[in-house]
């Protein structure tokens, strides 16, 4: 019989043995039951607590929407500098182009909108390398308004690249 201070240890019944019938051997593993000769400790903590709410993984407190968007404001005066240098750069090439003004208000936007993709995926990249790999926590978004900054302005440089008079005059300047 089993321990009978142990009320999770296993009852067995002892049937006496029969002429002709071999009785069944115990194997070393039985789903259920206890490993003979280790007692069992109960368990003293609880389970931690799951919030149903949030299965990301990110440890970080919840942040307001406010803060959010006062993140991504900080250093908005790179992004706001390109897309002023590149407006000028573009109204530069349209008016030089003495037509219809259409075909280059559509460049444009559709270069802003990159610009925009680029910001996303600026700061994408550093949510994942910063907060996620390195475990840092970003204040501000003063690298991806950077990286848009200095796409614009290669936007810019590019638009006064296809107008006739700025390059004979840059080439006037240089000496070429």
């Amino acid at each position: 019989m089993a321990d009978q201070t142990q009320p999770w240890a296993e009852r067995t019944v002892e049937v006496p043995p029969q002429p002709g019938v071999v009785p069944p051997q115990r194997d070393a593993f039985r789903r259920g039951v206890a490993a003979v000769g280790q007692p069992r400790t109960p368990r003293t903590e609880q389970f931690p607590a799951v919030d149903s709410g949030d299965w990301t993984g990110d440890s970080s407190p919840r942040r307001p929407m406010g803060w959010h968007l006062a993140q991504l404001r900080r250093g908005g005066e790179w992004s706001a500098a390109g897309a002023l240098f590149a407006f000028v750069c573009w109204g530069i090439w349209a008016i030089s182009g003495r037509g219809d003004l259409s075909a280059p208000l559509l460049t444009f936007v559709l270069s802003l909108l990159t610009a925009v993709g680029l910001f996303a995926l600026a700061r994408l990249l550093g949510r994942l390398v910063l907060e996620r790999q390195l475990g840092r926590v970003r204040r501000s978004a003063r690298g991806a308004h950077l990286v848009t900054a200095l796409f614009l302005a290669g936007v810019g440089v590019a638009y006064l690249q296809q107008t006739e008079w700025v390059v004979s005059a840059w080439n006037w300047v240089t000496g070429h």
